[in-house]
């Protein structure tokens, strides 16, 4: 259960969009004064160089935040305002990117969350994996609210809901285990089933890859189930950047080509009623941004 690393995946498409969602909706709640319990259930390193070995072994980003760079930078018009504020954040962790660049630090989920959070906020944030809890509780010391941040050594599927619900009954929460075990799936569900019984009107974000298991296509169906029997409110997005498989006849002893992940999905409870809005503008930008064929697609459903 430790070998994933997420700094093989660090900048990839799935970020682009799971990190688009995040900073979108953690804009909108900040608009409120009162205090917010900022929770990631698998946080990773925080931080991410992408000229790093990890990186550079996989080079996912090439087809993700590297992509959008280059495409922002030959932009004619002006980003939507949900891809321009993930852009942004991008830049404020580097400064000036130059065109084809591969120094670029990558800020994760909890570095964007903490970069982002107000002195009135908490941040807490788990990592079972011994190497990249190390690497993580390094990174976040080194950022902003650093006495405001909690990294935990624990079991974010389990641990997390200690802080449920939180003084200020307000909370955003991110989930996206790397579904590395097949148990992840319904470890996510029962997950949130129980962050609801616990805490209802918290806002959770759960971010999962699209990949040909029935697992993944049927965790988004449970999670809007377990969203509408309690009667919450739900958004769906997806984003694929090209189609998941070889096309053609497979000759006799040829070895199917394997593309990896080409596309993922986030479900979100209790979400911003403006987030429908900013995604029905942001999700064609990115199809158009990082779509390799003509299968890039993206989806969009929400509850109301």
């Amino acid at each position: 259960m430790f070998s994933y690393r997420h700094a093989f995946h660090a900048g990839n498409h799935a970020d682009v969009l799971k990190h688009t969602v995040l900073i979108a909706t953690l804009e909108y709640l900040k608009q409120k004064e009162v205090a917010l319990s900022l929770i990631d259930t698998h946080a990773g390193n925080g931080l991410y160089r992408l000229d790093g070995d990890f990186a550079q072994t996989s080079n996912e980003s090439a087809s993700g935040i590297q992509q959008l760079l280059a495409y922002a930078a030959n932009a004619t018009e002006p980003l939507t305002p949900a891809v321009q504020q993930y852009l942004d954040q991008i830049t404020s962790f580097n400064g000036e990117i130059k065109p084809g660049t591969k120094r670029i630090v990558y800020p994760g989920s909890p570095a964007l969350l903490q970069h982002l959070m107000r002195p009135q906020d908490q941040l807490h944030l788990f990592e079972l994996q011994p190497a990249d809890m190390r690497a993580l509780q390094g990174n976040m010391a080194q950022g902003p609210f650093a006495n405001h941040t909690h990294v935990w050594h624990a079991d974010g599927f389990k641990d997390s809901l200690k802080f449920l619900p939180p003084p200020s009954r307000r909370a955003l929460v991110l989930c996206d285990p790397s579904y590395e075990l097949k148990t992840d799936y319904g470890q996510v569900a029962q997950w949130l089933s129980d962050a609801l019984r616990k805490f209802a009107t918290g806002t959770y974000i759960i971010w999962y890859p699209v990949i040909p298991r029935p697992e993944a296509h049927e965790l988004p169906r449970k999670l809007k189930t377990i969203a509408r029997q309690a009667g919450k409110s739900w958004l769906h997005a997806t984003l694929a950047i090209k189609t998941g498989g070889k096309s053609g006849v497979q000759l006799p002893g040829e070895r199917a080509e394997r593309t990896g992940m080409v596309a993922s999905g986030v479900v979100v409870v209790n979400p911003p009623f403006v987030l429908r809005e900013q995604l029905q503008q942001a999700l064609p930008e990115l199809v158009k941004a990082l779509g390799q064929d003509h299968v890039a697609a993206h989806t969009l459903e929400s509850s109301a």
